[in-house]
């Protein structure tokens, strides 16, 4: 009888780890979305309602929790079913402040002197507006929590950066963070730690802008390919010593030690320099198949292996497959409830991952708007994954469908 596993959260990172325990474990998600029922048990409780979790987790036998949900880890899920004999992956909400709010990051990044851009932090408008309005253009605003709308604008004039923190304000958001815009390629690394020690889980380069050349808007993420092909060993060593283990050993010096996955978002500037921009407290949507499809490793087993405290013996290097994995993100604006035709026609190696959807009655997938499916390939060169890549986006069809079509080609800076 298989063991029962469960994750708490509900978009693509989670369909893309449930996809994969689910051929060793009986896996329960919570909430889930529709796509996960093709393969896991969804849980109809929030990611916010944490004691009702335990609850469910109690009587129900559950023998490992993964929280890749944000709101959970906010809400001390790892806390507070560690005190309730439950083994659980996740860090602690007190470590997690780095990667939840990014003010909190923004100032460990300055007490540390990590590679970061130079920012402020605000709570009040008219001190927030004047910072701007003194700034060299562009500047990057960000909300200090993340959000699935609307938390970062990049502001190339003082009147747009106004208009900005005025709507934060009326927003009701209680500060704002500024930092000076960094040219270069966006990027994240991630690694995986028990607190105390940390390894190198993968890069992805990064297309956060929502058109093609880094045009539009700032998104959550519109497409990676991985590992990044500019992200050499020495920048791996260099972020392990300078950015990762400072992070991590403040930490547990403080009796805080972060176990989870820790992410980092960065940018690599032309001339080989690295910037620290903010911290992410698990795989981002775009990123997560992208990962765990080059890792060679066990996922499961690293993650018990942290929770029960044999990391550090066991594991000395990680291992990765010999191959590139390519991600892109469809959306469907503000289109919704149009079916999504095509996804019974892609090949069975194509991994679709869904964010934004719901299956309706005749079980046919439908947009809910905004950023919708994400597709995945992988192959032995990147040009092959992202032309495979390319070929099944052809496949599927929806109105409104909009995707950046420039990923793994050289971009512009716009």
């Amino acid at each position: 009888m298989k063991e029962k596993i469960l994750i708490v959260g509900n978009s693509a990172k989670e369909s893309a780890l449930a996809k994969i325990l689910s051929d060793e474990f009986d896996v329960y998600v919570a909430p889930g979305n529709d796509s996960l029922k093709e393969f896991s048990t969804i849980v109809d409780i929030r990611e916010n309602n944490v004691i009702e979790l335990v609850n469910f987790a109690l009587e129900n036998d559950i023998f490992f929790t993964i929280a890749s949900s944000e709101t959970a880890i906010k809400n001390n899920i790892a806390e507070i079913f560690d005190d309730n004999g439950l083994m659980i992956f996740a860090p602690t909400a007190e470590a997690a402040k780095i990667a939840t709010s990014r003010a909190s990051a923004k100032k460990l990044f300055y007490k540390l002197r990590l590679p970061a851009p130079r920012f402020g932090v605000y709570e009040k408008k008219n001190l927030a507006i004047d910072y701007a309005k003194n700034s060299e253009m562009p500047i990057v605003i960000k909300t200090d929590e993340h959000k699935s709308k609307n938390s970062v604008m990049v502001c190339p004039s003082a009147n747009i950066a106004k208009s900005y923190i005025e709507d934060c304000f009326f927003g009701d958001e209680n500060k704002v963070v500024i930092e000076e815009y960094v040219y270069g390629t966006n990027f994240n690394f991630y690694v995986i730690t028990d607190g105390y020690k940390a390894l190198p889980l993968g890069s992805t380069q990064d297309y956060k802008f929502s058109l093609e050349g880094n045009g539009g808007v700032w998104t959550e993420g519109m497409g990676a390919s991985s590992p990044f092909t500019k992200f050499t060993y020495d920048d791996e060593d260099y972020l392990m010593n300078e950015v990762v283990y400072p992070i991590i050993n403040y930490l547990s010096e403080g009796a805080k030690p972060y176990m989870g996955i820790l992410g980092f978002e960065c940018v690599k500037t032309p001339e080989g320099d690295i910037a620290i921009t903010e911290c992410i407290p698990f795989l981002q949507d775009h990123d997560a198949q992208c990962i765990l499809s080059n890792l060679d490793n066990d996922i499961f087993k690293l993650m018990h292996a942290c929770v029960i405290g044999s990391f550090s013996d066991e594991y000395d290097m990680l291992d990765f497959k010999d191959e590139y994995s390519v991600s892109c993100v469809l959306s469907s604006g503000q289109v919704k409830n149009e079916v999504i035709a095509g996804l019974d026609d892609l090949q069975d190696s194509t991994h679709v991952a869904h964010i934004n959807t719901k299956r309706n009655e005749y079980t046919e997938y439908e947009t809910l708007g905004g950023r919708t499916l994400v597709l995945t390939t992988t192959a032995k060169t990147l040009s092959r994954a992202a032309e495979h890549l390319y070929d099944e986006i052809d496949a599927i069809d929806f109105r409104g469908k909009t995707y950046r079509k420039d990923i793994c080609k050289e971009p512009l800076h716009v």
